[in-house]
């Protein structure tokens, strides 16, 4: 009896008793497939376990080897074998990669988390679409956006690390905090120097972004852009007439044309009243520091080629030449 009871308190010991007093987190990550065995040996290599024969024998003795969940988690370096076990079978707990790329637009965004299993995407549309007087108090970038204009081109398109169990506006301030990073105090001060405002340069950045890829295109194209506002002539921006349509042509139709919209830029002079995009670094930069040419025009080909033109007869050309 004395045996048995002494047994079971070793036992409890060892799955019960911190590897250490050090409270710092440290990364670790179960892979897809790792069995326990793999678990734990990865674990006493990391010191975050004394032993794992002891873990897999608490594992076993639960019946808990389906139950990890692949992802990574920040272990407290203090867990307990008892406790390690509970975290990484707790989904909730986990962490997974999501990719938002450069020139979605919210709805995209949307329907990519909920493809991921973390939001629905219409509670997420409401989110960034109603009344954003919370963000607009606690993001200092949003005070000179309209207030009818939605949080169109100001989730900032990278890769993220977010738990599973995240909810919507977790993961709608961790892309506004990353927007907040990337926009220094040098780019705010070259902002303000050009005359511009941080609306007006995001929106001709949700632009650049959705009609041209290469950088140095991009501020080849914001020059002709901002040559073309300055002069009244109209954007005639496909991008935007898409964002319309919900289509991905190079050249829009004549019935897209004929949309009667302030989105659509080949009837209406001007910038649209938004963003048409969650543009990326790169385009903001474009929007920034335009490369100054002596274009006025430029189409897309269906392969990606930037094809630039200096006076409207030699666009209509190239059009006939590329696109018809």
């Amino acid at each position: 009896m004395l045996v048995a009871v002494g047994g079971w308190v070793f036992y409890s010991y060892q799955i019960s008793a911190p590897v250490g007093d050090s409270t710092a987190k440290v990364a670790f990550e179960v892979e897809q497939g790792e069995g326990v065995n793999q678990i734990s040996s990865k674990l006493a290599k990391r010191g975050l376990i004394r032993s794992s024969f002891w873990f897999d024998v608490y594992v076993w003795q639960k019946n808990l080897e389906r139950n990890f969940v692949a992802g990574v988690y920040d272990v407290p370096s203090d867990s307990s074998i008892r406790q390690l076990v509970k975290l990484l079978t707790s989904s909730g707990n986990s962490e997974q990669k999501i990719t938002i790329i450069e020139g979605w637009n919210n709805k995209e965004i949307a329907a990519y988390l909920e493809k991921q299993g973390l939001v629905q995407a219409e509670y997420f549309l409401n989110l960034v679409g109603r009344d954003l007087g919370a963000y607009v108090s606690q993001y200092a970038f949003l005070t000179d956006k309209p207030a009818s204009v939605d949080l169109e081109g100001y989730l900032f398109p990278d890769t993220y690390r977010v738990f599973k169990n995240s909810t919507a506006q977790e993961i709608i301030k961790k892309m506004l905090n990353n927007f907040s990073q990337k926009l220094t105090p040098d780019l705010l001060q070259e902002i303000k120097r050009r005359d511009k405002s941080l609306f007006e340069i995001i929106t001709l950045a949700s632009i650049i972004e959705k009609e041209v890829r290469n950088p140095d295109d991009m501020r080849l194209v914001a020059d002709i852009f901002y040559k073309r506002l300055e002069a009244g002539i109209a954007l005639q921006s496909d991008a935007t007439v898409n964002y319309l349509t919900g289509s991905g042509r190079a050249q829009s139709t004549a019935e897209d044309l004929k949309i009667d919209s302030p989105y659509n830029t080949y009837k209406y002079r001007g910038l649209p009243p938004g963003p048409i995009s969650n543009p990326g670094l790169n385009a903001i930069m474009a929007a920034i520091y335009p490369t100054p040419n002596q274009y006025y025009y430029f189409l897309t080909t269906d392969d990606g080629q930037v094809i630039y033109s200096k006076t409207y007869d030699e666009h209509l050309a190239n059009k006939r030449k590329y696109l018809d």
